[in-house]
């Protein structure tokens, strides 16, 4: 392949990657443009083009293996857990009808009063015993509980 090729070949790769890591926020490419940039200079250099591929190689399996671990603990994001999952799993009792058609009912739980919704669609009256399933929003998600 011709030299100017391999220049536009790697400007090319250069170009791609930023573009790709400027649309993603996960850093997935950005080890291909410091390879590529590695490689461009190399072609300007005059180096053949299998070291210039070895050298993108190269640069961008060593910045992936030295990035890759410290960006990935800083991009993980962490579960914050709120006190409403304590009312997972827990006995309460209907306040207000429960009719997900209507978009009514009433719970409660521990002391609070939460909107809540039939799981299984299910109207249940005031007075029954329910459990807690999940939590939708600001919402509570029961079951009819069985004794």
């Amino acid at each position: 392949m011709k030299p100017e090729m391999m220049l536009y070949l790697w400007l090319g790769v250069i170009i791609v990657a930023s573009v790709v890591e400027m649309a993603t926020t996960q850093l997935v490419s950005i080890w291909f443009a410091v390879g590529g940039i590695g490689a461009l200079i190399a072609c300007t250099l005059g180096a053949p083009v299998l070291l210039q591929v070895v050298v993108f190689l190269f640069l961008a399996g060593v910045t992936l293996a030295f990035t890759r671990p410290f960006v990935r603990k800083k991009l993980t994001v962490k579960k914050t857990n709120t006190n409403a999952d304590r009312y997972l799993g827990k006995t309460a009792v209907v306040t207000a009808e429960i009719n997900n058609t209507l978009g009514t009912g009433q719970v409660d739980v521990l002391g609070s009063v939460w909107t809540a919704r039939s799981a299984d669609g299910a109207v249940i009256p005031a007075g029954r015993r329910v459990v807690v399933e999940t939590i939708d929003g600001v919402k509570l998600i029961v079951r009819l509980k069985t004794d």
